[in-house]
């Protein structure tokens, strides 16, 4: 599910990790929770977001979001539920 439209561009400064992961958390958290990490991947959608905040504070806010989940559900989201559906490994 492709989350955008939240105007942060038109912010006087690019939101922080925190204010992203704030915004981003109820639909993630859903998302993760109704399909699981091994049906869910993390992705961004650069370079296109990137006049409205840096790459660096979007992976940031990932990290945030997984904060409390296991090692196996980050390995998931950051790329290995991707690799195994695209036959990457």
């Amino acid at each position: 599910m492709r989350i955008n439209g939240f105007d942060f561009e038109k912010g006087e400064r690019a939101p922080s990790s925190i204010v992203l992961a704030e915004t981003w958390k109820p639909w993630m958290h859903t998302c993760i929770e109704a399909f699981g990490a091994n049906r869910c991947t993390f992705e961004s959608n650069f370079p296109v977001d990137k006049g409205s905040y840096p790459y660096s504070n979007g992976w940031n806010a990932f990290k945030r979001l997984t904060a409390q989940a296991s090692a196996d559900e980050r390995a998931a989201l950051f790329g290995g539920t991707a690799s195994r559906v695209y036959r990457l490994a």
